[in-house]
Formats: structure tokens, C-alpha cells, sequence
């Protein structure tokens, strides 16, 4: 027996496939099949020799993990049945976060978690990972899938994989699953201790401590309170309820059956309505501290955010770009109000190639830099890394175009962190010591360095009115998504090249002049590396490409992009606005499409 194709996407972002042996993405049966148990068994093993080869020991320490979908028992029962003949030694969690498998497994070898992120229900995935806190970079998942690869052809492993299966001991196998009941407890606490110091970026427990006493006592006169729809996702079983509670915030959640997957699993606008609805609910109700919602995806890594909008009464979904851009805003405010005067702070910011401009601007108020990477969470974090190796404080990081922030020294997205950002933004005010000396709270310093009016008793909705304004396309829009017939990118953004400098010389159907385009610069992010000004378009192979449109301006005054998914079979697009423009957003957008589709038939 061979498996001639594993029909598996395998990026460093994750190793997806539909798991349910029905191969019906949207069933939510248990059953894997037999071949998906082999693929399963695979993929313990070569991280196992992987992991082995990096450490140096025999016996690595691996920790195991799986989100709510219905597939992922059978998918850690073949692994770690594979594992156990290999002699590793298991911590298996079960049902974990995947913020708190990572915060956990630093103290160990490495760690597997079982999960597709935001992926339909019959989707599954593995992750892979070391003791930094986060996903193994591009250069060191290529070693795994070349050795997957290889293996899937090795008729002898195979069989040998059948005789692992079937035969590990069972009193070994009882005994990693009623441990994972104390490891599980083990788990938590890592994580909510490792919480705290991300949220407050203060090493010591004694500064972390007091920081929270004193976010308490603010959080207790602003009366917040949190509305979280669950989706039956891993964070059900997460630090959440507990964490929010000790820390004087009310918590409403529902949905809070592990496995109660309702509704669709992305946290983008048109699944957020429920969480909305239930704040509409609360307020009308007489709730009215439910001022702030959101919902993760399965794993529990990404959030997006719903808030009471004071001024219209209403519950509103934010976009993920605004998201990212106040998450950004209220950590650079915060490092500059944990910094003071400090001449040595460098202050900067990672995100992905198609994160708005508007991060810019905001970074430009701070004096921050702005570094960008390729799309995909590992790419992100590494830029981010690159940075901090010439001196820049990079506190905040993450992919702007899906609302995922990472706040430094988590290596992943957290919606806990997320809403930590939005509460230390709206609770960190003006104060007095006993000398007089005011030292100005975050919108404040924010307010000042952009140019705005800072009024005492803001809200949230103050605050969003002071963001700079563009106009972006949603990653999940229909329009945001296209089906690609050409599977060599290098050749697909080579034809693309052609008809897009054909199509700007003779005018663009009169959209440059309807806009004031007068230039473009191609830019291309491949992993850590962003080049500006690049002559061949088809160099950035499968990362992306950003053509800049400028105007009258050494700045760009929107952009186009494009790069082919690496855990989907779609190819995503998007523009980026200056101003509120929705129907330039749409042209661009509709012209970019075009042009796609006319090299696509090359």
C-alpha cells in the first residue's frame, strides 16, 4: 500500500484536508477512514524523527492537542499510538486553545495541534511547533513535508504504521489519557500566568500583580462587560470565564457546549451578527456593561470584535482591518506609556504584505516602523524577530487583512490579548501623583500625537471616529476570492504583468484619470522579505504582490493585491483605499479581477 495523494494542503500556517471520511467538508461525523488514519499516524512520525534530530534525544517530550471538531479523538488516538511505539514521551491536553498549547508547550520539547483554525467542520489539520510559542518557520516545515512526502510512497513504512496502530500497549495508551485530566489543569494555569505578562508586558509577578490591581479598580468604575459567542469552540474549555471574572469583568457567554458548532466557524461580519444580537439583547434588558463581544474560531487563536456603539445605541460588527488598526493603536500608546522618556525605545509594528495603510499612519503618529512579511502567521512572527535583531520593540504584530493580533511575547494570535488591548485603551486614563504631574492615559497620548481633540469620558466609539479612514476589501467577501485555472503563480503574475501594464498605458478604461492615478510600484513579500519597486512581477512566485497606485504623492493612495491561499484551494484578492471611497474600492478591485481573469486565459 502507497498514498499516492494525501490531497493535503501543507503550509507552515497548517497541514489541512477534509478528515471526514465522507470527504464532505461540512459533515460532522467522528470517522476518519483508514487512510486518513495512516496520513495521521505519518505525520506523528516525521515530526517524532524531526524533533528527535533537532533536540538530540531519543525520548522527546511532544505535548498533544486537538480544537471541538468531531475528527480530531481519532486523529490524536493514531498519533499518539504512533508516538507511544516510538517511546516519545506524551503530554496530551485534549481539548485545547491553541494559545494555551503553545504558552504550555515552552516548557517542553515541541508540540502537535490538531486543528483547521477557521476551516468547515469536516476540515481537520495539524500544526507543528517547537518551545518558542509558535508554528515551525517556512525553511523548517519544507523539511517535514519533503520527508511526509517521501514517506507516502514507502510501501514498507506503511505497513510498518499498520503494526504501530494496532499494536501499542494498552495500559500506556490508558495512561496518557486520565493524565491528560491533570495535565489539562497544568495547561491552564501556564497559560493564564503567560497571559498576564503579555498583557501587561511586565516581567516580574509582583509588577504583573500590581498592574492588575490597578486595571481592576479602572475596569470596576467603567463597568465593562464582555458578551463572547463560544461557537462550541476550544476556548469553552480555555481560561476565558474564569480570567475575565477575576479580573472585575462580567462575562456573557453562549454557545458554550464544547462541540456546540452552531453556525460557521470564521469570525468574520456575516458570523459576528450573533454575537451582536445577544449584546442587543443584554442592553435591551437592562445589561448595560455589555459594551464589548466577540467570537473565536475553533482553535481559539482568532477573535473578532462586536461593541456597544454609544452614540447610535446599537450593536455594531467592527471590520477586521479596523480591529487590527485599534489593537495597534492601544499597544503603541501603551509601550509609549510604559517607556516614558526611555531615548533607547524603538518602537515598530510586523504585519502581513495586505494589512491597510492605515496602519501606517497610525505607526507614523508613534514614530514606529512598519515592517511586512507574506501573508501567514509564521511570517509575521519572524519579521517580527527580524526586527527585535536590530533593537525595534515590537510589541504588536499580526495580519491586519483578518483582524489576528499577536502581542508580543505570545508567537500567536489571542483574542484574550485582543480584548486586553481594547480595555487597557479604554480604562488607562489621565492620573495625578502627589507632586501634580499629570501622566496622560492612552487615548490621550494617542489624541495628542494625531491631532485630535481628547475629550475625559470617551468611549469606544470616540475612538474608532479617530482612526484614519481607507476603505478595504473584506477577506472573506465573495469578490475577495477567485477560482485560478493556472497553478504556476510565477507564470499566472508574468501574464498578469502584460495585461496590467497594457491596460495602464492606454488609460485603464479611464479609471486613472477618474482617480488621479498617476504611477504604480510593484512590491513583493516572499516569507520575512518585502522588495519595493520590483521591474518582474512574476519574481514573487507563490507570495504576494502589491501593485501601490499613487497619485500626487510620494505616499501610495491605494493598492492592489494578490496571492494564491496556503491552506486553501482559492486564490484571494483585495484594494485598499484612502478616504472613504466605496465606489473607487470597488472599481480598483473589479479592474484588478479583470485584468486576473484576462491572464489567467493567457
Amino acid at each position: 500500500m502507497i498514498i499516492e495523494n494525501p490531497n493535503m494542503i501543507l503550509s507552515a500556517s497548517g497541514w489541512r484536508k477534509v478528515f471526514a471520511v465522507t470527504q464532505n467538508e461540512k459533515d460532522t461525523t467522528s470517522d476518519i477512514g483508514v487512510e486518513n488514519t495512516y496520513i495521521s499516524s505519518l505525520c506523528a512520525l516525521v515530526f517524532f524523527e524531526y524533533l528527535k534530530k533537532r533536540t538530540g534525544k531519543k525520548t522527546p517530550t511532544i505535548v498533544i492537542a486537538i480544537d471541538t471538531r468531531p475528527t480530531g479523538p481519532q486523529i490524536a488516538n493514531a498519533m499518539i499510538r504512533t508516538l507511544l511505539k516510538e517511546k516519545a514521551v506524551i503530554k496530551y491536553i485534549g481539548v485545547s486553545a491553541a494559545p494555551e498549547i503553545m504558552a504550555y508547550a515552552k516548557l517542553f520539547d515541541g508540540f502537535i495541534y490538531i486543528s483547521a483554525s477557521h476551516n468547515p467542520v469536516g476540515h481537520n489539520g495539524i500544526k507543528f511547533g517547537l518551545n518558542d510559542g509558535g508554528v515551525l518557520n517556512g525553511e523548517e516545515n519544507a523539511l517535514l513535508v519533503k520527508d511526509f512526502l517521501d514517506k507516502c510512497r514507502d510501501e514498507k513504512l506503511l505497513s510498518k504504521l499498520e503494526r504501530l496502530i494496532s499494536r501499542a500497549d494498552v495500559s500506556d495508551l490508558e495512561w496518557v489519557y486520565s493524565e491528560s485530566i491533570s495535565i489539562k489543569r497544568e495547561a491552564l494555569d501556564i497559560y493564564k500566568s503567560f497571559s498576564k505578562k503579555v498583557i501587561s508586558a511586565l516581567p516580574g509577578v509582583v509588577e504583573q500583580g500590581n498592574f492588575f490591581e490597578n486595571l481592576k479598580t479602572q475596569i470596576a468604575s467603567s463597568s465593562i462587560g464582555i458578551v463572547c459567542d463560544f461557537n462550541g469552540s476550544a476556548r469553552t474549555l480555555s481560561i476565558d470565564s474564569a480570567f475575565f471574572k477575576e479580573n472585575n469583568i462580567d462575562f456573557y457567554p453562549f454557545n458554550d457546549k464544547p462541540g456546540q458548532i452552531v453556525h460557521e466557524i470564521i469570525p468574520e461580519p456575516e458570523n459576528l451578527v450573533h454575537c451582536a444580537k445577544r449584546m442587543t439583547e443584554l442592553q435591551a434588558g437592562g445589561t448595560s456593561n455589555a459594551v464589548l463581544g466577540y467570537m473565536p474560531d475553533c482553535d481559539g487563536d482568532r477573535g473578532n470584535i462586536v461593541f456597544w456603539n454609544e452614540k447610535t445605541k446599537t450593536a455594531e460588527v467592527l471590520k477586521a482591518q479596523e480591529v487590527f488598526s485599534l489593537s495597534v493603536l492601544a499597544e503603541l500608546a501603551y509601550s509609549q506609556w510604559l517607556s516614558g522618556d526611555d531615548p533607547s525605545y524603538k518602537g515598530a509594528v510586523a504585519v502581513n504584505c495586505p494589512t491597510s495603510m492605515r496602519i501606517d499612519e497610525i505607526a507614523e503618529c508613534f514614530n514606529a516602523k512598519v515592517f511586512r512579511g507574506e501573508v501567514g502567521e509564521a511570517n509575521v512572527v519572524n519579521t517580527a524577530r527580524l526586527a527585535r535583531k536590530q533593537n525595534f520593540t515590537v510589541r504588536i504584530l499580526g495580519e491586519g487583512s483578518n483582524g489576528g493580533t499577536i502581542t508580543y511575547p505570545a508567537s500567536v494570535r489571542d483574542p484574550i490579548n485582543t480584548i486586553f488591548a481594547f480595555i487597557k485603551l479604554l480604562t488607562i486614563k489621565d492620573t495625578k501623583d502627589n507632586a501634580g504631574n499629570v501622566k496622560k492615559g492612552l487615548f490621550h497620548i494617542w489624541c495628542d500625537l494625531s491631532k485630535h481633540e481628547y475629550k475625559e469620558n470617551f468611549t469606544l466609539a470616540d475612538v474608532i471616529d479617530t482612526l484614519p479612514v481607507y476603505t478595504t476589501t473584506g477577506v472573506s467577501e465573495p469578490r475577495a476570492i477567485l477560482k485560478i485555472k493556472t497553478t504556476d503563480h510565477s507564470v499566472l503574475k508574468g501574464n498578469f504583468q502584460k495585461v496590467f501594464e497594457k491596460s495602464f498605458s492606454s488609460g485603464a478604461n479611464g479609471i486613472l484619470s477618474k482617480y488621479g492615478i498617476k504611477s504604480y510600484k510593484c512590491v513583493l513579500t516572499n516569507g520575512t522579505t518585502e522588495r519595493v519597486d520590483v521591474k518582474d512581477f512574476s519574481e514573487s512566485g507563490k507570495g504576494g504582490l502589491k501593485i501601490q497606485l499613487f497619485e500626487n504623492s510620494e505616499k501610495p493612495s491605494s493598492f492592489i493585491w494578490m496571492r494564491g491561499s496556503g491552506t486553501e484551494p482559492v486564490f484571494r484578492i483585495m484594494c485598499d483605499v484612502k478616504g472613504n471611497n466605496a465606489e473607487k474600492e470597488k472599481e480598483l478591485l473589479a479592474w484588478e479581477t479583470e485584468l486576473l481573469r484576462e491572464a489567467d486565459s493567457l
